[in-house]
């Protein structure tokens, strides 16, 4: 049919796409009249009156039309006229199939093009074994549903480590992400919750001065002794050694750190760039100790290899390891219920803050996070007002 404007005659233009129609005839003849599909923001939304409404992981394309048919009848024959709710007779068609038909090898490439501000480096580390560890589980009979899933692919990793922590996260992330674009069937999403034994949080050692003089005389390196020096001066995290900057102040020059850390919460919170400020260590007889850290950097003094980003604390400790001092602080610090690591020069840090009685609000300005995370991963160095009160009594 045209339409008359003036002398000229226009065709008109279709509001519906010419596959819709037949998609939704050929529903209404397999499955009945009360079946009906719609476009949800582009993606497929089944409705059947009387039974209620739910989502389909394909698009509103014809594409999407002919993947999404055969699902729909598998939907109909199980819903059984009412015997089943339409949810679950969408579940039970999910784990029909004997096998999910896809290939995956082909789907975590499609993935890493998703991701791409994961670094070559990251996504061998913490996807790929994950990622692997999913399409094995689709050999021979698939998984019955995503939290069985989840179970087996996170079996390698022990339950409430940081590494399952990071592999959880990523698998979310895939399987998320396939299900909504229907590589994945809907029955194949990760669940909100695992069933986990939470480790327990170690309680980092706060090295003394003292033993800081005793491990430095230890090193036979310079470049390592004055790395040690640096972080515990100030506070540092080992990956911040390679991110030290001299900057004009208004008093001179100054010491700053343009280190970014993830602050959690929001994707792409950042931690800010700051300037450091020194806590000295002290000697046997209290006396400070100045290094004459930030002197040296300006002269150009060289520090370690601290192999690729990132891998900062990972070359601090490799070094330390291999030092019998280092071993044998380590086991005392065991044996009070603490553990030594690359992170006990920051930890002596907060502790001798602390110790000073400097506000809560500026130590955690110092040492570069917010005040909750300072008071939760170092609340036990804030002076103890009970153990204050008793010792009044007992003055």
């Amino acid at each position: 049919m045209a339409v008359a404007t003036g002398l000229t005659l226009l065709p008109r233009i279709s509001q519906t796409e010419p596959w819709i129609k037949p998609f939704r005839r050929q529903i209404a003849i397999t499955c009945g009249e009360s079946w009906y599909v719609r476009n949800n923001r582009g993606r497929m939304r089944l409705e059947v009156r009387g039974a209620g409404t739910i989502s389909l992981p394909y698009e509103w394309t014809e594409r999407g039309a002919a993947l999404a048919l055969p699902r729909i009848q598998q939907i109909f024959k199980r819903w059984d006229g009412g015997r089943l709710t339409l949810v679950e007779a969408a579940q039970t068609a999910d784990t029909s199939s004997s096998k999910q038909q896809l290939n995956f090898d082909e789907l975590i490439e499609r993935y890493r093009k998703f991701v791409p501000n994961a670094g070559d480096k990251t996504w061998n580390k913490n996807y790929l074994p994950v990622l692997l560890k999913c399409r094995d589980k689709f050999k021979g009979t698939p998984p019955r549903d995503g939290e069985a899933l989840c179970m087996t692919c996170l079996e390698q990793w022990q339950q409430g480590s940081r590494s399952r922590q990071i592999s959880r996260q990523k698998l979310y992330g895939f399987l998320t992400w396939a299900v909504q674009r229907g590589h994945l069937k809907t029955i194949y999403l990760p669940p909100t919750s695992l069933p986990e034994v939470l480790k327990s949080k170690r309680v980092g050692y706060a090295i003394s001065d003292a033993e800081i003089l005793r491990l430095l005389e230890g090193m036979p390196d310079p470049r390592w002794q004055f790395a040690v020096q640096l972080c515990s001066v100030y506070g540092l995290r080992p990956e911040e050694l390679r991110w030290l900057r001299i900057k004009d102040g208004a008093k001179g020059s100054e010491l700053w750190t343009i280190y970014q850390k993830s602050m959690g919460g929001r994707k792409g919170d950042k931690t800010e760039p700051r300037r450091l400020l020194p806590l000295l260590v002290r000697d046997l007889d209290g006396s400070s100790i100045d290094w004459k850290l930030q002197a040296r950097l300006q002269v150009g003094e060289k520090l370690p290899p601290l192999q690729s980003d990132g891998d900062g604390a990972q070359a601090l400790r490799n070094y330390l390891r291999r030092r019998e001092v280092w071993r044998s602080l380590k086991a005392e610090a065991l044996n009070i219920g603490e553990q030594l690591t690359t992170y006990s020069f920051r930890h002596r840090y907060a502790k001798a803050s602390h110790a000073a009685g400097l506000p809560v609000a500026n130590i955690a300005e110092a040492m570069g996070h917010t005040i909750e995370v300072h008071l939760g991963s170092y609340a036990r160095f804030k002076p103890d007002a009970t153990a204050d009160l008793y010792a009044q009594v007992n003055s």
